[in-house]
């Protein structure tokens, strides 16, 4: 980050949305907005130089692995912020795979946008507890046993509930353990993922294919 704002460059199909976006982020002192484009184009992006990408994934004509190949390869240096109207956990799966820090559903408001591409700037990553929580359960259902490095039965109950959005309070009542009990575990799954916040514990496992 500049002492003029970290630089974003805005992916979007569709002008009106794109200028939207980067309205969005030229509102806000912490970003400056370097790149407003319809597609991923290598020189471009070489020569804004971001230090962020927001891609909206929607009506892109190449597929997954080309595009957000084409902003790695272009800004190797540059987070990639994924945002769609869909979601599929298989898509955002695929999105992690390729690379990508965040996969942020378009129906949440500015401010909401603002603060997780925020999360990803600061070196975290960052995905819709919605649709984590989808993969999770729909793994579960399926019958996968997650194998999950050191974590014990508990602990992996316990980061399904993280990736699903529930709160401490909220994984007490569900497993009917108290609070300090919850924060206890949460703590030694962070410890054992080398993790620090509750939005990266989803994006590691699902990553990794290891829930």
């Amino acid at each position: 980050m500049t002492a003029l704002g970290l630089r974003v460059a805005v992916i979007e199909s569709q002008v009106l949305f794109a200028k939207a976006l980067c309205g969005i982020f030229s509102d806000d002192s912490e970003f400056k907005v370097v790149g407003d484009f319809r597609t991923p184009v290598a020189a471009p992006l070489q020569h804004a130089a971001p230090d962020l990408i927001v891609l909206d994934l929607d009506g892109q004509p190449a597929d997954i692995a080309q595009t957000l190949g084409i902003c790695k390869e272009s800004a190797p240096k540059a987070r990639v912020c994924v945002l769609s109207m869909n979601l599929s956990p298989e898509i955002m799966q695929r999105c992690l795979s390729n690379g990508a820090e965040a996969y942020i559903v378009k129906d949440i408001s500015p401010a909401e946008l603002l603060r997780a591409v925020k999360t990803v700037a600061e070196g975290q990553s960052y995905v819709d507890p919605r649709v984590a929580g989808g993969l999770l359960r729909r793994r579960s259902m399926n019958g996968g046993k997650p194998d999950i490095m050191e974590l014990s039965a508990r602990e992996a109950e316990v980061l399904k509930l993280i990736a699903e959005g529930l709160a401490n309070k909220q994984i007490s009542a569900r497993l009917h353990l108290s609070e300090k009990t919850v924060k206890n575990h949460v703590s030694r799954i962070f410890s054992k993922l080398n993790i620090s916040a509750r939005t990266q514990a989803a994006v590691h496992a699902i990553r990794a294919g290891i829930v």
